[in-house]
């Protein structure tokens, strides 16, 4: 069955990094669009960021350009996202996904990212 795994999440103060992973199964990864969503206290679930099935191709929710970096491992069917920069707003549950431009989790945990001082 699929299977998604989110992890590396954790408390961090503003302007530090993290790198979350999304170990995966069950699916041929390597043939599709993989998506980051992050659901904040209180609101909805947002799409983050999304990457082709090469890594050649990536987008980025504008909150979030020029701080956040998506990346693939194919070989180990494994998704990531490099956080920088981190601010009291990325404070969310992040969750990987399988397709485009994402907006709902896709069966996994999620990982909690907490940004405060």
């Amino acid at each position: 069955q699929v299977q998604l795994v989110e992890s590396g999440g954790g408390l961090v103060q503003p302007g530090g990094s993290l790198r979350l992973s999304c170990a995966t199964s069950g699916f041929a990864f390597s043939m599709w669009y993989m998506s980051w969503v992050r659901q904040a206290p209180g609101k909805g679930p947002e799409w983050v960021s999304d990457v082709n099935i090469d890594g050649g191709l990536t987008r980025y929710a504008d909150s979030v350009k020029g701080r956040f970096t998506i990346s693939r491992d194919n070989d180990n069917s494994t998704l990531y996202l490099q956080m920088n920069s981190l601010q009291p707003g990325d404070t969310a549950l992040y969750y990987c996904a399988r397709g485009r431009g994402k907006r709902a989790p896709d069966g996994g945990q999620g990982t909690q990212v907490t940004v405060s001082s």
